[in-house]
C-alpha cells in the first residue's frame, strides 16, 4: 500500500507572512515538518506542494521533493487534491506545513486504521483538552465522537455543553480527567479516491459557518474515524507561537 504525505505551504499568511521559511534552530520550519513526517513509518514518500518559488527552492535546497501547484487555490485540500491527482497513492495524508513539533508516530496513529479497514476513507486525531482555556477558546477546536470512534461534530465552541457543570468549570476538572473533553489535531488521511471527490464538493453551511473544512464531509454523511493521540503539538500561527517551539526545542535533549 503506497501512502503519501503531502504538506500543503504558502508564503502568504495574515498573521505570519513567510512562516514556512521562519528559522528553526538553523532550518526552516517546512524541513522541520518534512523530516517529521518522513520519519513516520507508514508513509512511503512526503511532497511539499506550494505554489510560491521561495518556499519550492527552499524545499530543494535540504533534498525535499516538491510540487508547485496553482496560486487560486483557496484552501489547503485544494491544493492537496492537485498534487494527490497526479501521483499514483492509494492514502494521501494531509500534514500541516505549520506543525514543526508533530510526532511521527501521530502520523501513523492517523493512517492504522485505513490499513485495517476499507471502508474508512478518512480519519483524524484528536487529544485530552486539559485546560480551561483551550475548551472555551475558538482558536482550539473541538471534536466529539460516537462509542465507535466516528466524529459526530467539530466545532469551535465548546464541546460538549455541560449543561449543569459551568460553575465547576476549572483547569483542574480537566486535568484529572473528570470532564473528557477533546481537541482535534489536524492531521488528515483520505483514501484518494475519496480526496479527489471531496476537493469537487461545494462548500456547506456549517463548513462556512465554523471555518471548518471537516464539516463539509460530515454534512454529506462522511464518517469521519477519530483516533486519540498522547501526543500534542505546537502550531504556529503566529510569530509567538514561534517562540513556543523554540523554547519546546531547546528544552529538548
Amino acid at each position: 500500500m503506497r501512502i503519501t504525505a503531502i504538506i500543503p505551504a504558502r508564503y502568504a499568511s495574515t498573521r505570519f507572512e513567510g512562516k514556512a521559511l521562519a528559522d528553526i534552530m538553523g532550518k526552516p520550519m517546512i524541513q522541520h515538518v518534512y523530516e517529521r513526517a518522513a520519519g513516520a513509518r507508514l508513509v512511503s514518500e512526503v511532497i511539499v506542494a506550494t505554489d510560491d518559488e521561495r518556499i519550492a527552492g527552499a524545499v530543494s535546497a535540504f533534498g525535499g521533493r516538491v510540487e508547485m501547484t496553482l496560486a487560486s487555490h483557496e484552501t489547503g485540500t485544494d491544493r492537496l487534491a492537485e498534487v494527490a491527482a497526479r501521483i499514483d497513492s492509494e492514502i494521501i495524508v494531509n500534514v500541516q506545513g505549520d506543525e514543526p513539533l508533530i510526532e511521527p508516530a501521530m502520523i501513523d496513529e492517523a493512517i492504522y486504521p485505513l490499513t485495517l479497514d476499507g471502508s474508512i476513507v478518512m480519519g483524524t486525531l484528536k487529544c485530552r483538552i486539559r485546560t480551561l482555556h483551550d475548551f472555551l477558546s475558538p482558536n482550539v477546536v473541538k471534536v466529539i465522537t460516537d462509542k465507535d470512534g466516528y466524529a459526530l461534530y467539530f466545532s469551535r465552541s465548546p464541546l460538549p455543553n455541560f449543561r449543569d457543570k459551568w460553575n465547576d468549570l476549572k483547569d483542574e476538572a480537566f486535568a484529572s480527567g473528570r470532564l473528557l473533553c477533546h481537541k482535534h489535531v489536524g492531521i488528515y488521511v483520505y483514501r484518494r479516491e475519496f480526496l479527489l471527490r471531496f476537493a469537487q464538493l461545494p462548500p456547506t453551511y456549517l463548513e462556512t459557518a465554523e471555518k471548518l473544512e471537516q464539516l463539509r464531509a460530515l454534512e454529506n454523511g462522511v464518517r469521519i474515524k477519530v483516533v486519540e493521540t498522547k501526543f500534542e503539538s505546537i502550531g504556529v500561527d503566529t510569530p509567538a507561537d514561534l517562540e513556543k517551539v523554540l523554547e519546546t526545542l531547546k528544552k529538548s535533549p
